[in-house]
């Protein structure tokens, strides 16, 4: 069965996209192959300037950050916050403290404060909220000072106020750190942040529309990629995605 067919996308330096598109449309495998878990069956995959098939994963892997909507489970209950973060530094669930230095410490101290978790530091994880736990494991998605940032469905089951926390830090960050590349999965627009600048729509595995956000995110584009009348809306620099009736 054919998941992905005649895919050609770029993610350059800076650039912050979102990947969209209905259930089965191809973004788990593509997300897959983006964080290199997975090779594709034809065709060239490169990552960070690296092949795929070519180059050591794990590697590879460590120059990735990630975080989607099921991580938080992962991690024993009594882990901390900081734990958490401090986990990032190896890719592993547990802290391994034979390889966290006292500038790992200090990179997980600030970037928790960066997040406004610093309070939260010594809490244990499984006790924060859902919004908390979420801007936490971003935390922890950039202690290792990745390359590249993937981020699955992040917001997904967070209430209001915690979802705007974490797109807030999400426009934050594009601010603090330019050059980070990212791809934001989502199914609703609404849940992407202002400082995107690019988008790919999926559609049965196959390219929708691909480029500048604001040439994609469009009502045309998005009732061909859903099979629906999409009708989007902008407000404030984000985006609201409504189905017209008829």
């Amino acid at each position: 069965m054919r998941i992905l067919s005649g895919i050609d996308w770029t993610v350059r330096v800076g650039e912050r996209w979102a990947l969209i598109g209905p259930n089965g449309a191809g973004k788990t495998t593509l997300m897959g192959i983006a964080g290199s878990v997975i090779h594709p069956s034809e065709g060239v995959a490169s990552v960070l300037g690296a092949r795929l098939g070519t180059t050591d994963l794990r590697e590879l892997r460590s120059r990735i950050g990630q975080v989607d909507a099921t991580m938080a489970a992962a991690f024993r209950p009594r882990a901390t916050a900081r734990d958490v973060v401090l986990s990032g530094v190896t890719g592993s669930i547990l802290v391994r403290p034979q390889k966290i230095g006292p500038a790992d410490g200090a990179r997980a101290d600030e970037l928790l404060a960066e997040m406004g978790c610093a309070r939260l530091s010594d809490r244990a994880f499984a006790l924060l909220s859902r919004g908390e736990q979420q801007r936490v494991l971003l935390a922890r998605a950039l202690v290792a000072r990745p390359g590249l940032l993937l981020l699955d469905e992040p917001t997904a089951g967070l209430d209001l106020p915690g979802r705007e926390a974490f797109l807030g830090r999400l426009d934050a960050l594009a601010r603090e750190q330019p050059a980070l590349a990212s791809v934001h999965v989502s199914h609703h627009v609404e849940e992407l942040p202002a400082s995107l600048t690019h988008a790919l729509l999926l559609r049965e595995g196959s390219t929708v529309a691909s480029g500048p956000a604001d040439e994609v995110l469009t009502s045309g584009a998005l009732s061909a990629c859903f099979a629906a009348r999409v009708r989007v809306i902008g407000a404030a620099g984000r985006r609201l995605a409504v189905i017209e009736p008829g």
